[in-house]
């Protein structure tokens, strides 16, 4: 089997394709914006790492020929002055889309978020959903999968909880009281290789989430004690975050934005885990944690 992924140098897209390398005899073909991201791939036969561009759906199908399913990484949380949720996550998944057509791919895979909807007032949860809904009416049989926060080695939600868990005194937003069901990205991994796999002619939504729900500041503690420190949970109002944070981003032109915090801050709940009809065994968080906080050890 060969499949594409954009999005491939993303941290989830390097851990995919580390995993396949490793694991399967997959071949891929892993689609990068630039020579420089390129770079940071992992060198192997098995994967065919080439420069795609969202501008032209034909150069784009090009570019992916060859492969029978398409698992779509590429998506932005943070804006920039150069990229928006319109052209980063509606847009290049329209694009992906019509290629996917054009080829007559026999699957796509589309990794979105927990919280996305084609309706939410969130910009970002919206752009979400609405390149869903291009996904699910495209007509080929595809996997929308709904994710959390992930956990796994490299990916920033472990960076963000590692630099905070190493403090003695550490502040966060609304004190960490937010409800999170962190999913090991292992999970994901093998849950994209399922659907890649698996011979459904529909386009299903699934939510994947990790086994236990956990308040931020608590997964924050719970790490430390894993490091033998001891931290100090503080809390920065959301009101007065999201205030900075609005004439920041007006000045700067993008970075964190009231949008953004509201994703950060948002209770991952959903009604139903999705682990059983993707034939995953989830990941205990305990388990996770030991395994990020091993790679840390030995980098």
């Amino acid at each position: 089997m060969k499949i594409a992924i954009t999005g491939a140098n993303s941290s989830v897209g390097l851990n995919l394709l580390n995993h396949i390398v490793s694991s399967t005899d997959i071949n891929v073909i892993a689609g990068v914006r630039s020579d420089r991201a390129m770079q940071s791939l992992p060198s192997s036969p098995q994967v065919d790492p080439r420069i795609i561009s969202y501008q032209d759906p034909a150069q784009l199908a090009a570019a992916l020929e060859g492969a029978d399913c398409i698992v779509h990484l590429a998506g932005i949380l943070i804006e920039d002055k150069n990229t928006s949720y319109t052209s980063a996550n509606i847009d290049a998944t329209a694009a992906v889309v019509k290629a996917a057509q054009q080829l007559n791919a026999k699957h796509i895979v589309f990794i979105s978020v927990v919280g996305a909807s084609a309706n939410s007032s969130n910009a970002y949860f919206r752009s979400k959903g609405l390149a869903e809904e291009l996904v699910k009416n495209s007509g080929l049989p595809a996997s929308v999968i709904r994710t959390p926060i992930l956990l796994g080695p490299n990916t920033a939600g472990a960076s963000s909880m590692i630099g905070a868990a190493s403090q003695a005194k550490t502040k966060i937003l609304g004190g960490g009281k937010y409800s999170m069901r962190p999913l090991d990205i292992d999970d994901l991994n093998q849950a994209i290789l399922n659907c890649c796999n698996g011979d459904s002619l529909e386009a299903k939504l699934y939510e994947l989430v990790g086994p236990e729900p956990i308040a931020y500041r608590d997964l924050i503690q719970k790490t430390a004690a894993m490091m033998n420190n001891e931290v100090e949970v503080g809390s920065v109002p959301i009101a007065i975050a999201k205030l900075v944070a609005a004439i920041s981003s007006r000045i700067k032109g993008g970075g964190i934005t009231p949008t953004v915090i509201d994703v950060i801050t948002m209770d991952e709940v959903v009604d139903s885990n999705a682990d059983g009809e993707l034939n995953i065994t989830l990941t205990p968080l305990q388990n996770t944690l030991e395994k990020i906080l091993e790679h840390k050890k030995n980098k």
